[in-house]
């Protein structure tokens, strides 16, 4: 496994391609160790589905800062690729951002991003959302900043700006403030999420002075990755990939066994079976065949198990 500063060197390196990056987000180790195995280089741990599915809790600001730290530790700690953290709102002013900011780079986390809306926070694709003053906004960063370069200066702060659908919002509005985010604030990159057209797109990479990532907030299925590539965009996010992908399988399936009975889950087992990635190999992504490693490493034997005369078995799912 990298180390935390490992992976911040290679979220940065991640920062400075001339390329794109797809970054898939979801909230537990099992997706960030997913992410990594299907080959990714970043995964972004949501707080909209953080809240979800740790408290089956809309995203509005329901996580506290204890809350986060601790799970992006454990979710930080099971991938061995950059996890950037969504630090809300900062959990309050610019004092709560600097304490945020030193809790998450503490965490083992690579990056943290913190938007510019009021508190309570509304979701990022949600209507009713209300923006702090561009003056508080670039405070906030700056004690972000601050704090993160008192314990690692590779810990990567990255401000977002929901001023696109929000109160007194727009486009023009969003990267006036992510100049003065990046300018005066320090911001390393910025999230200038839901980013409408292709030319507003590559309007923003032109003139904000930083790396840009967005969430597409325009109509239909937004650029293809190679059109996000040639209009300059560096990260394209999908922040509940992962995550929102494993709920509707399993709502659909819960829904079919309840209909169908056994048949349904030998439907499913078929599905998997002829999948061109296999099934999840949740053995491996969990590291069971390294306790057994450890048991005999490290306990005596008369301590260690019986694997060879006893069994076990794989439930049908």
């Amino acid at each position: 496994m990298r180390s935390a500063i490992q992976k911040r060197e290679l979220f940065r390196s991640v920062l400075a391609r001339d390329g794109l990056t797809v970054v898939p987000g979801g909230f537990s180790p099992m997706d960030a160790a997913m992410t990594e195995r299907a080959g990714y280089d970043a995964f972004f741990l949501a707080g909209s589905q953080a809240a979800a599915f740790l408290y089956g809790a809309p995203d509005v600001g329901v996580l506290g800062l204890n809350d986060m730290a601790v799970h992006a530790g454990r979710v930080a700690g099971h991938a061995d690729i950059p996890v950037l953290v969504d630090g809300d709102t900062g959990y309050g002013n610019a004092v709560n951002v600097y304490f945020a900011v030193q809790q998450l780079v503490r965490s083992g986390a690579a990056a943290v991003q913190i938007e510019d809306q009021e508190a309570p926070k509304k979701s990022g694709t949600d209507a009713g959302r209300r923006l702090v003053s561009v003056d508080e906004a670039v405070g906030k960063y700056r004690a972000a900043v601050r704090a993160r370069d008192e314990l690692d200066p590779l810990f990567t702060i990255c401000a977002r700006c929901d001023a696109i659908g929000a109160e007194d919002g727009g486009f023009e509005e969003a990267v006036r403030r992510c100049i003065r985010y990046v300018e005066d604030g320090g911001a390393d990159f910025v999230w200038l999420n839901s980013l409408q057209t292709p030319e507003q797109i590559a309007e923003a990479c032109e003139r904000i002075p930083a790396p840009v990532m967005t969430v597409w907030g325009g109509e239909g299925p937004g650029p293809t990755l190679d059109e996000y590539e040639r209009l300059g965009l560096r990260i394209v996010l999908f922040p509940v990939l992962a995550s929102k992908s494993g709920l509707q399988a399993a709502w659909d399936l819960l829904h079919a066994f309840r209909e169908q009975g056994t048949p349904a889950l030998d439907d499913w087992s078929q599905k998997v079976a002829e999948s061109p990635w296999g099934p999840a190999p949740l053995p491996s992504l969990t590291g069971t065949e390294r306790v057994r490693q450890l048991e005999d490493e490290f306990l005596p034997s008369e301590y260690r198990r019986d694997y060879e005369s006893t069994f076990g078995h794989t439930p049908s799912t």
